[in-house]
């Protein structure tokens, strides 16, 4: 197995509130993710899935130093990236880029594609002129445009062809790891597969780490190869993709895995409803977070958070239901 480029360990974000009107009562914390530690092997897509509003950006924000993280530690290359300056900031920022889900909002719309393309090349000082000239060209044709739309704006291209100009983007300073942020959420169907297979072929090509953030899990079940499930600012299952989609255990995940539509009107497949709304980050119920809504639940639940246990090899759950 490959080595980790990615740890997290004991991560937590949180985001104070202003202090309230009454000035005596302490304001609260919205605990957007609280104590995630999980690893990504290089050259592979790690999923990150959960529903709107569990903390998947945010973690991405903080995995990519756009957000300082409350507690806990990042190692990305075996160095911490908190407290990074200099030479070793310069170096994790070459490394580490960013797709995001709205293709048209993440694009000057004041600059052509040419000088988006080029700009961290020329901010971060790699090369100048002609070279950096080539090499916008070269990456454009990697994405599948070509050199005359360098001299375009982005309200000239469809959806698809904006996500490909960010994906040119993210590649110009030659990174190891890109976090992917919905980066097909907003995209037609008929052009989300070209975009991952796309994303496929410049992985292979480039030898890339993939985080890839999405609540489409047919997406994340066609594209990844290990899964993490988040809910409420935790990881509650993480496994390869084949176990995670074959074999669910915990049960946000199954419910999850039973709302995805199958492509066959002859299929008919039990659908788990879940009752009752998500809780407030602001204020989580005790024990396990998905207790109030879990058709599972024990007594147990609503007293101790479970631990994360292994279920078997590559599989883990953060369940009272599988305690070792």
């Amino acid at each position: 197995m490959e080595e980790s480029i990615l740890e997290i360990r004991e991560l937590k974000k949180y985001f104070p509130l202003k202090r309230d009107i009454a000035f005596w009562r302490r304001p609260g914390e919205v605990k957007a993710v609280d104590g995630i530690s999980l690893s990504v092997h290089r050259r592979e897509t790690f999923g990150l899935v959960g529903e709107s509003g569990c903390g998947k950006s945010t973690l991405g924000k903080v995995v990519l130093k756009v957000l300082n993280p409350t507690s806990g530690q990042i190692l990305f290359m075996k160095e911490e990236i908190e407290g990074l300056s200099g030479k070793k900031l310069f170096h994790f920022r070459c490394n580490i880029q960013a797709v995001y889900q709205d293709p048209y909002s993440s694009l000057n719309p004041r600059m052509c594609v040419g000088d988006i393309i080029g700009e961290p090349i020329t901010t971060l000082g790699l090369v100048t002129g002609k070279e950096r000239e080539r090499r916008v060209m070269e990456l454009l044709e990697k994405v599948g445009l070509s050199s005359e739309h360098a001299k375009r704006y982005p309200h000239e291209f469809s959806g698809g062809q904006r996500q490909r100009i960010g994906i040119a983007r993210a590649l110009s300073i030659h990174p190891s790891f890109i976090v992917l942020d919905e980066p097909v959420s907003s995209l037609d169907v008929s052009i989300r597969s070209q975009i991952l297979n796309l994303l496929s072929d410049l992985q292979e090509e480039f030898q890339l780490t993939y985080f890839f953030i999405s609540h489409d899990l047919s997406v994340v079940e066609y594209f990844c190869n290990h899964v993490a499930v988040m809910y409420l600012g935790q990881i509650v299952e993480r496994a390869s993709k084949t176990k995670l989609f074959q074999n669910p255990v915990h049960p946000y995940t199954k419910a999850l895995l039973s709302a995805v539509p199958i492509p066959d009107p002859d299929y008919v497949r039990q659908v788990l409803p879940l009752t009752g709304e998500i809780p407030s980050p602001l204020n989580p119920p005790p024990g396990c977070r998905f207790h109030p809504r879990c058709p599972s639940r024990t007594e147990a639940c609503d007293q101790s958070v479970p631990p994360m246990t292994q279920i078997e090899e590559d599989h883990t759950v953060c369940c009272h239901l599988y305690k070792s």
